[in-house]
Formats: C-alpha cells, structure tokens, sequence
C-alpha cells in the first residue's frame, strides 16, 4: 500500500480557511501524538516553499531560540 502523506495532508485541508488552520496546528501541538508530525511536517513544507527569504530567515530565527528554551 503505498500512501502518499502529502497529498492527503494537503488534500484534507485545502478548503479549510486561516481559523480552521489554526485550529488543525493546535489541536496537533496540544495532542501531543506522534502519528500527527508527518502532518505538521507537510504544513511547515508549504509554508517555507511560499515564503520570502525574510520571512524563511525570520522562521529560522523563531525555531532557534525556541529551541535554546
């Protein structure tokens, strides 16, 4: 069986507006569950492929110093 998580992912929640969106990425955080990463993963990949390169340097920034915390 050969799934292709990107496509469902996107597939899943690409009529979804910004506050269904929010509600997707948090109820993932909060959950806590592995299963749901790849997930997260797919959003964060769309997101960096239509950013800028200031708006990809200012999420790099925001990732390392959270990760300092």
């Amino acid at each position: 069986m050969d799934i292709n998580i990107r496509k469902a992912v996107i597939h899943n929640v690409s009529d979804n507006d910004q506050a269904q969106l929010r509600d997707t990425i948090v109820d993932a955080i909060q959950r806590g569950e592995e299963k749901l990463l790849p997930g997260l993963g797919v959003l964060f990949e769309v997101i960096w492929q239509h950013a800028d390169e200031q708006e990809k340097s200012n999420m790099l920034e925001t990732l390392e110093q959270g990760l300092k915390h």
